[in-house]
């Protein structure tokens, strides 16, 4: 069965068909002609408790889509996911992750697969809605659906779902994903990166889109009520009463002492405002818990330790503002900054931010450094890279050291797409930089820590960029109670996160807001608490920036002495030929001479780039030569490179030769060429005439 929605000046095309037949749910989605393919997994039998939800989005970028067969000589086959498919993945599951059942223990997985790819229309947001309408007619227990939309903003108007050419100009790319509660839209997922725009453009955005996700959700309720199956049906989980009683009557007050900071403790030591010695804390408690309880029934202990730790932070926020270390519900914790405490890199950073210390280090390198991107939608290259580590101590624990993983590569785009906007353009700064921001202490909102530290990198490193950036991590507290009003909480640290109902992650200047990341644990948030987050976060933002301003302010004047120096030469394009020699001896022979890296584009423009700016210099003389358009009149020193019969052909400048002809040796005439002048000879010669070939010709000034 075929559904259509218009959406904008295209169709939102959905198929039901029984392709993937085997799978409890999956759908054909297209716009315009890009296709995707949509399956919803649920395995048969129940893993118990895991301590986390067993769900698994795979996004698969596929070449045949695009017509495209892999570059590589040898490895034909897709391999592993791109960054880009990475972040795809990751923003389909932050949209969905919410809505299944906290007693669902089966292992879930949705593929979406790229099948068709028309290079005018993006398939990440075909593919969060082909993800929900496949878990929606399922029979997975699953409260869809989720409605998503792009817009876009150009000339101050807003499209929806705009090309990709139509990106390009844009001043916003932003990505809403929402559910509808009551007959209103809830916002469960927002992704973008802006040119500094200010926190009233969004808000405008969401009014835009608004209707739009209204009327994808009614779309889907459609395509359920025809080809929906019935959801399985959970047991409700059973209910210890009394066991739940014990607890609570052992636990008594111990666990508020031990998870919130106690500033002036009645009983013994009060809990800490170090993360680690709550952690301590904690872990010592629920070894008392489980110790006092019976084997067979520990799990659930575990279990309703978790939930009473939630029910109190919640509790606690809600009626008293008392947050876990005792700040402010709008506070920042402790800020310290360095710039440049590393002696021999480029450039380096380092933001703390109560226990969440980020360390940034900034390489310079050639534009020929840049990274080639090759995927399904794009083939370019990319001059500016922040990577994200965070290693295992910066946690407390041991685990073994592999790649990075999909958390560490979407924290790593997402600091970059908050940078962006503030890099210097390629005429203005032609280095290829990247940044790697490494986590040394991790206690809330590393990412936008890194932005932070990247930027003071940067700056310390002498890149011009426009302004500082900052970031911070926004948290949300819902009452259970609809009357209760919502406690929203600025620079969350670790237990606000796993336990809260919102993080909303904000980066951006003095200026305006360049990149936002905002997923959560409740059904959704309402615009009003949308515009008190923003405004909640730009001043907490400003507070960070003059934090970073007493450190440093703005780029320093000069570049580092230890990064590379890069010289640039306009030359006639013609020429490029000469320059790069037959096989490309002549720039071998540079590059071998000199040690610089020379980087030559079609228009003639060449870039020279040495780590000392003598040998740069020495390359842009040699090929200033090469080029050098010779003129009559002109007197050369020029080496006898080649003796024939009929004259003798003298190199006047690198890889440029003329010919002295035997009657051009001396006033007699000469017999054999050897009697004036010999291999190896340098001679004074004057440039006499210049063909329409270009070949130069001699006359010897003097004698041997």
């Amino acid at each position: 069965m075929k559904y259509s929605l218009k959406l904008g000046d295209k169709n939102l095309e959905v198929e039901i068909r029984d392709l993937a037949e085997q799978a409890n749910g999956s759908v054909l989605i297209s716009y315009g002609d890009t296709l995707l393919l949509t399956t919803a997994v649920m395995s048969k039998e129940d893993r118990g408790s895991l301590g986390f939800f067993p769900l698994t989005i795979e996004y698969l970028e596929r070449y045949y889509a695009a017509g495209k067969i892999k570059g590589p000589r040898y490895i034909k086959r897709e391999g592993r996911p791109s960054d880009e498919a990475i972040c795809n993945a990751r923003l389909i599951d932050r949209a969905v992750r919410p809505r299944f059942p906290e007693n669902l223990n089966r292992e879930i997985q949705v593929i979406t697969t790229v099948l068709s790819w028309d290079a005018e229309n993006d398939p990440d947001i075909l593919g969060l809605i082909g993800a929900s309408l496949s878990l929606f007619i399922s029979d997975i227990p699953w409260s869809g659906p989720v409605a998503a939309v792009r817009v876009g903003r150009t000339d101050g108007k807003f499209i929806i779902n705009p090309t990709y050419e139509q990106r390009e100009g844009n001043d916003l790319d932003l990505v809403f994903a929402a559910v509808e509660k009551d007959e209103e839209i809830l916002i469960n997922m927002i992704e973008g990166n802006f040119e500094e725009v200010g926190e009233k453009v969004v808000l405008e955005a969401f009014d835009f889109v608004e209707k739009y996700l209204k009327k994808i959700i009614n779309f889907q309720k459609e395509i359920r009520e025809k080809n929906g199956k019935e959801k399985l049906v959970l047991a409700v989980p059973a209910k210890d009463v009394a066991l739940e009683k014990e607890i609570r009557k052992f636990l008594g007050d111990k666990l508020e002492k031990v998870f919130f900071f106690t500033p002036t403790p009645k009983f013994g030591v009060g809990a800490s405002k170090d993360k680690t010695q709550r952690a301590d804390g904690l872990d010592r408690l629920k070894e008392e818990l489980l110790a006092f309880v019976e084997e067979d029934r520990k799990q659930y202990a575990e279990n309703f330790l978790d939930k009473e730790i939630n029910r109190l932070l919640h509790e606690n926020i809600l009626k008293y503002n008392k947050r876990q270390d005792g700040r402010g519900l709008d506070e920042v914790r402790k800020i310290s900054c360095e710039a440049g405490l590393l002696p021999r890199t480029h450039g380096s950073g380092l933001f703390c931010r109560g226990q969440t210390k980020a360390l940034s280090i900034l390489t310079l390198g050639a534009p020929g450094d840049q990274q080639l991107l090759e995927g399904m939608e794009i083939v370019c290259k990319k001059r500016f890279m922040h990577h994200y580590n965070f290693p295992p101590y910066s946690s407390g624990e041991v685990k073994p050291l592999r790649g990075p993983g999909r958390r560490e590569i979407g924290h790593g785009m997402l600091a970059e797409k908050a940078l962006l906007p503030l890099i210097p353009n390629f005429d203005e700064f032609p280095y290829t930089m990247r940044v790697v921001s490494e986590i040394l202490s991790s206690n809330g909102s590393t990412s936008m820590a890194s932005v932070s530290s990247s930027c003071l990198a940067l700056m310390d490193a002498g890149v011009p960029l426009k302004r500082p950036a900052a970031g911070i991590a926004i948290g949300l507290i819902m009452g259970s109670d609809p009357g209760q009003t919502p406690k929203i909480l600025t620079d969350i640290q670790g237990p606000e996160d796993h336990h809260g109902d919102m993080d909303f992650k904000i980066a951006g200047t003095r200026q305006g807001i360049t990149a936002i990341q905002m997923d959560v644990k409740i059904e959704g948030i309402n615009k009003k608490i949308m515009e008190e987050t923003l405004l909640q976060a730009k001043k907490a933002r400003l507070e960070i920036l003059d934090s970073m301003d007493k450190v440093l302010d703005k780029p320093r004047p000069r570049l580092s002495p230890y990064a590379p120096r890069i010289l640039t030469i306009q030359i006639n394009p013609e020429k490029i030929r000469e320059v790069i020699g037959p096989g490309g001896k002549k720039i071998n022979e540079i590059i071998d001479k000199t040690g610089a890296t020379i980087d030559i584009q079609d228009s003639g423009l060449i870039f020279v780039t040495s780590e000392k700016e003598e040998a740069a210099q020495e390359a842009v003389a040699w090929i200033e030569n090469i080029t050098r358009e010779i003129k009559v009149g002109e007197i050369f020193q020029g080496r006898v490179k080649r003796i024939l019969e009929f004259g003798a052909f003298v190199e006047v400048l690198p890889g440029q030769e003329g010919l002295i002809h035997i009657s051009k040796l001396g006033k007699a005439r000469v017999r054999r060429v050897e009697d004036v002048v010999n291999l190896g000879d340098v001679v004074s010669v004057e440039v006499i005439s210049i063909d329409d070939q270009g070949r130069i010709n001699l006359s010897l000034l003097k004698d041997k």
